[in-house]
């Protein structure tokens, strides 16, 4: 993956920049996701936090508004953008809002327990919920040798 890679929300009022390779891209279908996305499920790119900077804009929290997680909204257009789930060094960013983002599948799947039976991702991994964090790291190196 090449970086550095760019973004906007869907009225380009809030810009951000990734400068590290993600390092892992899923779809969650937690009934929380469908909800916000207005879709079977969500897209996320786990990006580490030193890799990560909002360029123009000042994003606003909705959403998920508790100490786990922060959602960061566009607060013209309310595009969701991405999340910082508290306590781990990543940002969790919404692919579409990157000006290229056709290449980001899925690699994992979540909450499959919750998912819509005719929604499909093509994730090669599926979880019933989020897998043990124990799990992270040798998922996130299967990531890295199959996003290649």
């Amino acid at each position: 993956m090449k970086v550095p890679m760019e973004g906007g929300c869907r009225c380009a009022e809030t810009r951000i920049r990734i400068t590290r390779a993600p390092m892992m891209a899923t779809a969650c279908h937690c009934t929380g996701c469908q909800t916000m996305s207005a879709s079977a499920f969500s897209l996320t790119l786990m990006v580490p936090a030193d890799g990560f900077e909002v360029i123009r804009g000042e994003p606003v929290i909705g959403g998920l508004k508790h100490a786990d997680a922060q959602h960061f909204f566009c607060p013209n257009c309310l595009s969701w953008m991405f999340t910082r789930p508290a306590g781990v060094p990543l940002v969790n960013v919404r692919p579409t809002m990157l000006d290229d983002h056709r290449d980001f599948a899925p690699y994992a799947e979540t909450y499959v327990s919750e998912k819509l039976p005719w929604a499909v991702t093509g994730a090669v991994r599926s979880f019933e919920k989020f897998p043990d964090p124990s799990e992270y790291g040798a998922l996130m190196a299967e990531y890295a040798a199959w996003a290649k």
